[in-house]
């Protein structure tokens, strides 16, 4: 049976941040919420929490995961990124994006897009998910907690683990953050283009 923890959406107890932190490190995948929606997270090196992702969602190895980083420091580790493209970023972060980038030999070839070898990087404008990247020293392995059978995301952390309650080890309740995905932007070219419109305003692409 999952653990529940009732986490402050603004000021999260640092106890139960790195209670969670631990969990994770221990090969646990977790709920969490984010500024779009709630998520499932786990280690970036976790091999089984991201099969046990895979399982709850249904989805093949051609699915995304997203790297949920505390800001853009961790950047360069994980992404090959411009000065351009990097400004830009700059100018929308913390905030409701995902930056589809050139990943390095520092992502998990089972993380990485197949034929363009690309990578989802993201910084949430969430306190719980920002100080648990600050906690954990590394992003979070990510991916929307939407059910197969549903078509919007899960926003009830009490119904998540009603129905995930032997999926996941851990279910934050940081209350109710939305049901909107983010906005997904691909700086793999010289010109950025939106996949997906989501939360994120991107009318600052196109001044």
């Amino acid at each position: 049976m999952s653990q529940y923890f009732v986490i402050h959406p603004v000021t999260p107890q640092k106890r139960l941040i790195h209670r969670a932190v631990e969990i994770i490190d221990q090969g646990g995948l977790i709920a969490y919420p984010t500024d779009s929606c709630y998520a499932l997270g786990c280690h970036i090196g976790d091999k089984h929490a991201m099969q046990r992702i895979r399982k709850i969602r249904k989805v093949d190895d051609k699915h995304h995961f997203t790297l949920v980083c505390k800001d853009l420091s961790e950047l360069s580790t994980y992404a090959r990124v411009d000065n351009s493209a990097y400004r830009l970023m700059k100018n929308c972060t913390p905030g409701p994006y995902t930056f589809l980038l050139k990943a390095t030999h520092e992502v998990p070839r089972r993380l990485q897009t197949p034929k363009r070898k690309t990578i989802g990087l993201r910084v949430p404008d969430h306190p719980i998910a920002q100080q648990l990247c600050e906690e954990l020293g590394q992003p979070l392995m990510s991916s929307t907690l939407i059910l197969p059978d549903r078509e919007e995301p899960l926003s009830d952390p009490l119904e998540m683990r009603e129905l995930l309650e032997n999926e996941v080890d851990l279910v934050i309740d940081g209350g109710y953050c939305g049901i909107e995905a983010t906005t997904v932007i691909d700086f793999v070219d010289s010109s950025p283009t939106i996949l997906r419109q989501g939360k994120g305003d991107a009318s600052w692409l196109n001044p």
